[in-house]
């Protein structure tokens, strides 16, 4: 541990850091907490779709010389670029797999995650990339006389509107409601005659949409390579399980507890900041089994 006493000021500061963290880990665990619930499919390349949202927002912000409009594009396009190869992914080969066992569902996207690592290894190579936040989202300013980064001030806004837009998309919508029904009895929504198959097409794309947006908000954060999809897809698994299954605001109380939990281990014990958010996993698990929430599919 640390030899000095650990300041109030300190402390402030690596919560804060913490909690823009959350925001990230908040965005991919939902995605996959949206795919995991309602079509029940462990998307193991959910941390892939991730990666590959990291590396397209570094060409397009390049591509526009990494100005602040880049940046921008980066985030609308990058997004969409990975809605739309999770759309190919379903249509033309998992939505003929629902009816198996999660094993095989399991064995048939951890394929995927090879397959997506050689394609970005041959698109993009195999060195380190990075990218700089535009200038507007670059410094920091006094937060109750603490300093504190532009780009995480950034992450705190995301965060609460995208929990915000699942909130509305999964309560108030035609969608919603037909998702969250053909998670409980997918059969009597297909005697009504609604076609389960474009629902859960529409609900793999939104969640792996998510995943590609963390990615391309946590790019100018950490360098974009091979292996980033490795650490987030564990811990997005271990969040989803501690939030509550389907539960969009489980997901995000689950991603506070982690991210609060790595910020404040990096302080208290640098060395073994890695073991802090397991442990509070652990924890969490044997007080509350079934998660923090209700699981809501």
């Amino acid at each position: 541990m640390h030899s000095g006493g650990i300041t109030f000021a300190a402390l402030m500061q690596q919560v804060l850091v913490g909690l823009s963290r959350t925001t990230i880990l908040f965005i991919v665990s939902s995605g996959l907490s949206l795919v995991l619930g309602v079509l029940r499919i462990p998307n193991v390349a959910h941390g892939s779709l991730y990666m590959i949202g990291a590396f397209v927002t570094f060409s397009v912000a390049n591509f526009y010389g990494q100005t602040g409009f880049g940046f921008i594009a980066a985030l609308v396009l990058a997004p969409l670029v990975v809605a739309a190869v999770s759309l190919v992914l379903e249509r033309g080969l998992l939505c003929r797999l629902y009816d198996r066992e999660h094993l095989m569902l399991l064995l048939f996207t951890f394929a995927f995650t090879l397959i997506f690592a050689d394609l970005v290894k041959m698109i993009w190579g195999s060195d380190y990339r990075s990218l700089n936040a535009p200038a507007w989202l670059q410094g920091s300013f006094d937060l109750a006389g603490l300093p504190f980064p532009r780009y995480s001030l950034f992450l705190l806004i995301m965060g609460p509107l995208v929990a915000l837009g699942l909130w509305l998309l999964t309560n108030k919508t035609r969608i919603g409601k037909i998702a969250r029904a053909a998670a409980v009895d997918r059969e009597m929504v297909d005697a009504i005659g609604i076609d389960v198959s474009r629902v859960f097409a529409a609900v793999f794309v939104i969640g792996c949409y998510l995943a590609g947006l963390g990615g391309a908000l946590v790019a100018p954060t950490q360098n974009i390579t091979q292996g980033m999809d490795h650490t987030i897809i564990i811990e997005a698994f271990l969040i989803v399980i501690i939030g509550g299954l389907g539960n969009i605001w489980g997901a995000l109380l689950g991603a506070a507890i982690f991210g609060l939990t790595d910020a404040i281990g990096i302080l208290v014990w640098p060395q073994f900041a890695i073991v802090f958010p397991y442990m509070a996993v652990v924890i969490v698990l044997l007080i509350r089994p079934r998660g923090l929430l209700k699981a809501i599919w």
